[in-house]
């Protein structure tokens, strides 16, 4: 087979970066984080002082939004916004919040669509998100539905946080976790949803590796079809 696509999708703190960055090393696919793509729109809007859910305020600014994705010397993805690298500032829980409202925009959505699929025709790639397998690669080889209960999703983001030096406590990121699961289940536009031909993988009760070599079984069991 030429090419693979693995869809990771999943809600907030499934842990999807992690193991879709580790498969990606593991196999030699390229890694492609759409939700750092939503994140650096929602930096651009948040630095217009734009209604990050308003299509009248946002669409005008993706004229001149020009948004890259570059990997440094050790594989680490990096975001560029009109030639700043952003990679630090659209970790926040501001801009998780400002990536869900602006991702429910249609607009915005087809701003980003054609550059995600552009990557998967031209590369072997691990793609997560949460609507990978149902809209932006509907026919990827390997789909997974990476979860975990709300509060063990919460625990795990809380301590990335913590290491990062934010400033936060555990109920709140619990609550801006659960609004922006209801925000991303809810929304018009390619709502979070596991795709009917998924595989679902609860990592609740699961370590880093365990997760990983489960997801891993399912990639070398497509590439050995």
């Amino acid at each position: 087979m030429d090419k693979i696509r693995v869809a990771i999708d999943g809600p907030g703190g499934a842990g999807k970066s992690t193991v879709a960055k580790a498969m990606a090393k593991r196999f030699g696919f390229i890694y492609v984080d759409t939700g750092a793509i939503y994140r650096t729109v929602g930096l651009r809007v948040r630095r217009a002082e734009a209604n990050p859910k308003s299509a009248e305020e946002v669409e005008p600014l993706l004229a001149d939004t020009k948004i890259e994705m570059k990997y440094d010397e050790s594989g680490s993805q990096r975001m560029f916004l009109n030639g700043e690298d952003v990679s630090d500032a659209i970790r926040t829980p501001e801009m998780s919040m400002y990536a869900s409202d602006v991702s429910a925009l249609p607009v915005v959505r087809a701003f980003l669509l054609d550059m995600q699929r552009a990557m998967a025709r031209e590369n072997s790639v691990v793609m997560d998100g949460r609507d990978i397998g149902t809209v932006v690669l509907p026919s990827a080889e390997v789909k997974i539905f990476l979860t975990a209960t709300p509060e063990e999703r919460a625990r795990r983001r809380y301590l990335e946080l913590q290491a990062k030096g934010t400033e936060c406590t555990f109920e709140q990121v619990l609550a801006d976790m659960n609004l922006r699961d209801k925000n991303d289940s809810e929304r018009a536009t390619a709502p979070l949803k596991q795709a009917e031909d998924a595989v679902l993988v609860d990592t609740t009760e699961l370590d880093l590796e365990a997760s990983q070599n489960a997801v891993a079984a399912l990639i070398e069991k497509r590439m050995q079809a």
